[in-house]
C-alpha cells in the first residue's frame, strides 16, 4: 500500500509554521464526527502539513480508525491528562504520511471524575499540548458526543472548532446548544476560540428534509458551511473497520474525493481566510 499519496498541494499557501488546533466536536452522537476528524487529519496531511490527531473520546475510535493499538497498558491521552506520562512519549507515528496520533481508550472516561477536583481542570489539555505545538502545523482534537469536562477541555485548546452534523431538524436544535457552549468558553476562558466551520455529513440530497434543513444552515450560517456535503458512501463506513482514512482504503472513491476538498479547504480557511 503506497502511504505517501498526494493531491493538488501546488494551489496551497506555503505552510507558515504556526500550529492550529482544531477542534471536532458535536454533543449529538452518530453524525460521523469522528469520521471527518479522521479524514480530514489524513487528507491535511497529505497535503503537506504536519498533523496530530488527539483521540479525546473514551471510546477511541479516532485511535481506530488510524490503526493505533488501543489496548490497556499503552500510553494514551489519559495517561498525559492525568500527569502521568509525558506527552512526547505517548504520541504515536501511524504509517501514513505526515500524521501522528495521540490514542485514547477506556481508560480515558475516568479523567471526567478525576480532574472535577482539579483548580486547572478546564485548562489541563491546553498545557499538555503547548510543548508540541511547534512539531506540527495541526492539531485536530475528536472530542466525546458530550459538553463535559473533556470537551470543555478541548474547547479551551483549541483556535477553532469544526461542527459536524446530519441535516435533521434535532442537529438543529443541538447545533445551537454547542454554539452557546461555545460562546461560553470564549468568554471566561479562551476569547480566541472561533467556529472554523459546519460539515454537513450523511448527506442525502433526495429527502426533501434534507434540503430544508440545508437551506435553513445557510441562511443563519451560510459564511460557516463547508462548500460541499459528505454524502453518504459505503466505503466511508467500511474504511474504520480496517484501521485506514478513506484515502488510503480507497483513494477513488467519492468518499475520498469529498474528504480531499473539505481537506484543501480547510487549510484555505485557515491560512488563507482573505482569499
Amino acid at each position: 500500500m503506497n502511504k505517501n499519496l498526494s493531491f493538488g498541494a501546488h494551489s496551497l499557501p506555503t505552510p507558515d509554521g504556526k500550529c492550529r488546533t482544531i477542534v471536532f466536536a458535536n454533543q449529538k452522537g452518530g453524525v460521523g464526527k469522528t469520521t471527518s476528524c479522521v479524514n480530514i487529519a489524513a487528507g491535511v496531511a497529505l497535503l503537506g502539513r504536519r498533523v496530530l490527531l488527539v483521540d479525546l473520546d473514551p471510546q477511541g475510535n479516532a485511535s481506530s480508525g488510524v490503526g493505533a493499538d488501543k489496548r490497556s497498558g499503552m500510553p494514551t491521552s489519559y495517561d498525559v491528562l492525568i500527569g502521568r506520562t509525558d506527552i512526547r512519549s505517548a504520541i504515536r507515528k501511524t504509517g501514513y504520511a505526515s500524521l501522528d496520533v495521540l490514542a485514547a481508550n477506556m481508560d480515558l472516561a475516568g479523567a471526567e471524575f478525576e480532574l472535577v477536583t482539579s483548580d486547572d481542570r478546564e485548562r489541563r489539555l491546553k498545557k499538555m499540548l503547548d510543548p508540541v505545538k511547534p512539531d506540527y502545523d495541526y492539531i485536530f482534537i475528536d472530542c466525546p458526543p458530550s459538553l463535559g469536562v473533556l470537551t470543555v477541555n478541548a474547547l479551551v485548546a483549541g483556535d477553532g472548532i469544526i461542527i459536524p452534523m446530519q441535516c435533521e431538524y434535532y442537529s438543529l436544535e443541538g447545533l445551537s446548544q454547542l454554539v452557546m457552549s461555545v460562546k461560553k468558553v470564549k468568554k471566561l476562558y479562551n476569547p480566541e476560540i472561533t467556529i472554523t466551520g459546519i460539515l454537513i455529513t450523511m448527506y442525502n440530497g433526495r429527502l426533501n428534509l434534507s434540503v430544508q434543513v440545508l437551506e435553513e444552515l445557510k441562511k443563519y450560517y451560510g459564511d460557516k458551511l463547508f462548500s460541499e456535503p459528505v454524502v453518504r458512501n459505503v466505503r466511508l463506513s467500511e474504511a474504520p473497520g480496517f484501521g485506514q482514512p478513506i484515502q488510503y482504503y480507497d483513494k477513488t472513491s467519492r468518499g475520498a474525493e469529498i474528504y480531499n476538498n473539505i481537506s484543501r479547504e480547510l487549510i484555505m480557511r485557515v491560512e488563507n481566510p482573505l482569499s
